[in-house]
């Protein structure tokens, strides 16, 4: 008897501690269950933000992150970058709703040691977790045969993502509020910028998109949501629609998209 209950205590030793950075508790919910029924896996917080995610880390020292791009306060490409300079040794994998094949290098040269799908089954992100946790990266084999290819440069750039790939981190989380319907100001408020940071940025995603002024950098951003929300497979309607004038859309601030057009 005393020696199985020595077993049983090695096994909950030998569990690996993740902490889960994700603002959609009901996301959490299910993940916390799924993983906690893993015998060598168990999840030892659950936070929604960058900040709170770096007082866990100090606090609660888990053996990996699994952190979601979109986050309701910060970006969770800038909590792994920080995560990267804070605590080294710490693996963050990426669990994200948004498309791969876009994110996942970009998560890669954060600091992140893989990317996963939400909308892929539990068993992958269990197998990623694990990958990661033994030194190694997990991509899908789709991304790692397109990240292999375009580096030995037998890949051409898509039309509509090749142009989204010249934006910076920060500029791509920039790009993406204003199509949310963010005005500059709001979106200095939630990224705790200056105004006139963001203006900066906005005129830069201007210059590298080729567009000329405020409404057609707009009008790209929100059909640029479309598209990436919708597919890949919608370049062709995205080339005929970027043309035609905008009509609402829903926006995560009350603010009409409309108003994402002040500078």
């Amino acid at each position: 008897m005393k020696s199985e209950r020595v077993k049983q205590q090695n096994v909950v030793q030998a569990r690996q501690r993740v902490l889960l950075v994700d603002d959609h508790p009901v996301v959490c919910d299910g993940l916390t269950q799924r993983i906690n029924a893993e015998p060598d896996l168990e999840v030892c917080g659950r936070v929604g933000d960058g900040h709170s995610a770096l007082d866990a880390i100090e606090k609660l020292q888990p053996h990996i992150a699994v952190v979601d791009i979109t986050l309701g306060a910060g970006s969770g490409i800038e909590l792994i970058k920080d995560i990267k300079v804070r605590h080294p040794h710490l693996p963050s994998l990426v669990l994200s709703m948004h498309e791969e094949e876009l994110y996942a290098e970009r998560s890669l040269h954060a600091g992140a040691r893989g990317y996963v799908m939400k909308q892929q089954e539990t068993a992958i992100l269990l197998r990623a977790i694990r990958q990661v946790l033994c030194g190694e990266i997990y991509l899908s084999e789709k991304v790692k045969d397109s990240i292999v290819r375009r580096l030995g440069g037998m890949l051409p750039d898509g039309q509509i993502v090749s142009l989204i790939k010249q934006l910076s981190d920060r500029e791509l989380e920039i790009f993406q509020l204003i199509g949310d319907g963010f005005a500059t100001h709001q979106i200095a408020e939630r990224l705790h910028i200056s105004i006139k940071t963001v203006a900066s940025h906005r005129e830069n995603i201007k210059r590298k998109l080729n567009l000329r002024d405020g409404e057609q950098l707009a009008r790209f951003a929100i059909h640029w949501l479309r598209y990436r929300d919708a597919g890949p497979n919608t370049t062709a309607s995205f080339a005929v629609q970027s043309s035609q004038p905008r009509a609402a859309i829903p926006a995560k601030s009350t603010l009409r998209p409309e108003a994402a057009l002040a500078a």
